[in-house]
């Protein structure tokens, strides 16, 4: 059994803890590695190394630094194979998901390349006149100009969850390091692995040591983190609670903070959608990557008589998913990433039986492995808003199907909800498009997109208890985050 290490100021360095994480394969049950949980000391390295690193690495230039990420998208690229393993080992995706969540970690990486476009600051000449040392009145006014830059903030930190442990981490730390900052990776203890070996992939690139720096842990090197008093900024996915959390904490002392949470996403379907469309992408959307994902559409309204032809092929579709190891041809969707996660939903499936929904489809009799975190597509019909199946984030293969007679009736279901990541309607309506879109309480919307992820160029923007803090991670708000403006007012006498 491997004990993993950390990699601080670019070498794997052992730092003991008290204890560790065993953990497994999940589609096997075999154990793996070792995960240090509470190796504070290590936190403390690794943040004294990135300050160390901070004066130089923000003082060479922009141009010069995105060379390092450019070396670093080809090796990743070389690499995609080999991550994608790592992650279906680690964390039980699918090959096809474990390529797709590396590629759209890829994807940050190309966006952090445009650093000498977007930090780019603005500049007014002439924005006001001084006479204050004028000789004489025929001289006029002396011109003033002002400038805004964009700044590093200093030493910043990531804490990613298990469910993209690839693509998450590069959501935060190529964008820190474009911009002249260091960086301290917390990823999560689950499934380590593969954020530990793109971090050595960025030392092979040439990043210098201690710019980019990975320390393992629990709950007790998290708060280390968000208490440090070198550490400027946090950034977090993962769920509402511990986003909250940290949130608070971190801000409390003096942190900027972005968190990135939980959500319960929504799909209406109108009766005019497009029926093959529709069907497919609620399926795609509610079972794929395990329903493990902050874009997992869990809860599908359907209006009107749209549940005559949607609900039996919903079922039908759902029933034909193999359910497997992730690595074994032909198989759909892979394990929960954990006992713990398999034993949630399980007991979600029973909750929703308690609360009175009806149970189409479930999944702990599904045609899957005997040993591993296993659980089948579960589908539950005619749930209400107030059940809890309908209203917490189960995160797993879990969809709740409730019924509306209107358009507005739908709407007002999903903006009950206390989450506002994610909403989608499928429809060839404009005019139901447009009404959803102004009326909807979600940051990302999706018309006729089962999973509108926002490709890097865009940030990611929850809402309500999606999301705590002012600037998303990616888009143009992922450079805001982790730079500061800086004003100069000039004039020349």
């Amino acid at each position: 059994m491997t004990t993993l290490p950390h990699l601080i100021n670019g070498q794997r360095k052992t730092v003991d803890g008290k204890t560790v994480r065993t953990n497994i394969n999940p589609a096997t049950g075999t154990p793996i590695n070792e995960t240090p949980l509470d190796a504070t000391d290590a936190v403390d390295q690794a943040v004294a190394a990135a300050t160390e690193a901070f004066p130089a690495w923000s003082q060479t230039p922009v141009g010069d630094r995105v060379q390092f990420l450019f070396r670093y998208k080809t090796l990743l690229e070389e690499h995609v194979d080999e991550l994608a393993a790592l992650v279906v080992e680690e964390h039980g995706k699918t090959t096809a998901e474990g390529i797709g969540s590396v590629r759209r970690g890829i994807d940050c990486i190309e966006h952090a390349c445009g650093a000498p476009v977007l930090m780019q600051g603005r500049t007014l000449p002439q924005i006001a006149v001084s006479s204050t040392f004028c000789r004489t009145e025929d001289e006029g006014g002396i011109g003033i100009d002002s400038a805004v830059d964009r700044v590093p903030l200093g030493v910043c930190a990531g804490i990613t969850p298990f469910n993209f442990p690839v693509m998450v981490p590069m959501w935060m730390w190529p964008m820190a390091v474009a911009t002249g900052n260091t960086f301290v990776l917390k990823p999560s203890e689950k499934d380590p692995v593969s954020a530990l070996r793109t971090t050595e992939l960025a030392m092979e690139a040439g990043l210098p040591p201690g710019v980019l720096n990975l320390v393992h842990g629990g709950h007790e090197v998290v708060n280390h983190l968000l208490a440090h008093d070198d550490v400027a900024a946090i950034s977090f996915v993962g769920s509402t609670r511990a986003g909250e959390h940290i949130y608070r904490t971190a801000a409390a002392h003096g942190k900027r903070v972005q968190c990135m949470c939980g959500a319960k996403n929504h799909s209406i379907i109108m009766p005019d959608a497009n029926r093959g469309a529709a069907v497919d992408g609620i399926v795609g959307s509610a079972f794929g990557n395990t329903g493990q994902r902050c874009l997992a559409g869990s809860v599908v309204v359907l209006v009107g008589e749209t549940a005559d032809w949607f609900v039996p092929e919903l079922v039908k579709q759902a029933k034909a998913i193999t359910v497997g190891a992730g690595d074994t041809p032909g198989v759909n969707m892979g394990p929960m990433q954990d006992v713990e996660s398999c034993d949630r939903v399980m007991s979600y499936i029973d909750i929703g039986l308690q609360d009175g929904a009806d149970l189409l489809l479930d999944g702990r009799e599904a045609n899957m492995p005997s040993e591993g975190c296993f659980v089948g597509p579960t589908i539950f019909d005619n749930v209400t808003p107030s059940m809890r199946i309908a209203a917490e984030e189960i995160f797993g293969p879990v969809l709740s199907v409730m019924r509306a007679d209107t358009l507005d009736d739908a709407i007002a279901m999903v903006n009950e909800s206390e989450y506002g990541n994610m909403a989608v309607l499928f429809t060839d309506s404009g005019h139901a498009a447009r009404r959803f879109e102004t009326t909807v309480q979600a940051g990302m919307l999706g018309i006729n997109v089962g999973v509108p992820a926002p490709m890097a160029a865009f940030p990611f923007a929850g809402w309500k208890r999606s999301f705590f803090g002012d600037l998303h991670t990616n888009g143009e708000d992922g450079f805001r985050f982790f730079t500061k403006s800086r004003v100069t007012v000039r004039r020349w006498i």
